[in-house]
């Protein structure tokens, strides 16, 4: 599976760390061409040289029209098309209601809504052109189907890249492009395990499998979807969770038994 994907050109927006930082490397391993993209260059340098000599480095705001644009005509200069976006960046500052200013609200909303609208819009005339295109926005299990507190911003936001999602995959269907979002539950990456021993074993607790995900979950999944096997999917999400969004509460993780 995913041979198709060899030779191909990616696109991996907010790749420095973390999940993006996972994607790229996946995909480079899969044999693509992959344009990492950072806000700072030296982070998109250094993602870029793990991978190796198929992937090089663009520095972007997915905020600003202007660098969204550069980046894809980047990527069509250093590698002749553009066959794959990962629209992955996005921000996740906590504030609650009453404290949260508008200013917070639309740093949150501007970065991980229209950042993924603005990426997007800058691959599709390559796209377009091409007939051809895999569209993979990295949205989340918060907001979509569950909350917590402190992140009505974030939540907003990635409800709202399911909703474009799904209208963009009717409208770009008609030149074979497939527009699907993978939806993380808590994945072990660098910010989380900043967090503590403490933190994450209280959080592994509520996850049915009983740990928390890997960078490299998301990873395949997104690397599915780009791919020529997954042709025929588009306009879904993906959760990737190990089951945590599934017990109606608390009580159906003690009846769960042990293997």
């Amino acid at each position: 599976m995913f041979t198709s994907l060899a030779g191909k050109t990616v696109i991996v927006t907010g790749a420095s760390k973390g999940i993006g930082r996972g994607i790229a490397r996946r995909f480079g391993e899969a044999g693509l061409n992959v344009l990492v993209v950072s806000r700072h260059i030296a982070d998109a340098q250094r993602v870029a040289g793990e991978i190796g000599p198929n992937a090089s480095a663009f520095a972007a705001d997915v905020t600003s029209p202007e660098d969204s644009a550069a980046m894809a005509e980047a990527a069509l200069e250093r590698y002749g098309a553009i066959d794959v976006l990962c629209a992955n960046a996005g921000i996740f500052p906590a504030a609650k209601l009453g404290d949260m200013t508008a200013a917070d609200f639309d740093h949150v909303i501007g970065t991980n809504l229209k950042g993924t609208f603005l990426s997007v819009s800058a691959v599709l005339p390559v796209m377009k052109a091409q007939k051809k295109g895999r569209i993979v926005i990295t949205s989340s299990i918060t907001g979509p189907i569950t909350g917590f507190p402190g992140w009505t911003h974030y939540g907003a936001s990635k409800a709202g890249q399911l909703g474009f999602m799904r209208t963009a995959a009717i409208e770009l269907a008609p030149w074979n492009i497939t527009v699907n979002a993978v939806m993380p539950g808590n994945i072990l990456t660098e910010g989380m395990e900043g967090m503590g021993e403490a933190y994450i074993a209280a959080t592994a607790a509520c996850v049915p499998m009983k740990k928390l995900g890997a960078v490299a979950d998301i990873a395949n999944a997104a690397l599915f979807f780009a791919s020529e096997e997954a042709g025929y999917i588009t306009g879904q999400g993906l959760v990737i969770d190990g089951g945590q969004v599934l017990p109606e509460s608390p009580m159906a993780l003690d009846e769960m038994g042990t293997a």
